[in-house]
């Protein structure tokens, strides 16, 4: 499906600061943003992910911040009174 396509259907932009712990220096934490499409409030892309990251990757997650916009809303207007002239 195309990115619009996706939109259409309710998926929204989603941002993910990652925290992990190295996996050299335990005790360091390292950040990783991710960015995808994906359906609120169950992020099934987001959780595939993280589920391959749990899999494949060295370094153990510490947590996962979250964040969701739509991208596709109705417009707003709002009626102003007045006029500007401009010469």
């Amino acid at each position: 499906m195309s990115e619009l396509q996706l939109m259409l259907k309710d998926y929204r932009l989603t941002t993910a600061e990652i925290l992990y712990h190295l996996p050299d220096h335990p005790v360091l934490l390292q950040a990783y943003i991710w960015q995808e499409l994906d359906l609120a409030p169950k992020f099934p892309v987001l959780n595939k992910f993280l589920g391959f990251w749990e899999k494949e990757l060295d370094g153990k997650l510490h947590s996962v911040k979250i964040t969701s916009a739509k991208l596709i809303t109705p417009a707003e207007f709002k009626l102003c009174k007045g006029e500007i002239s401009i010469h």
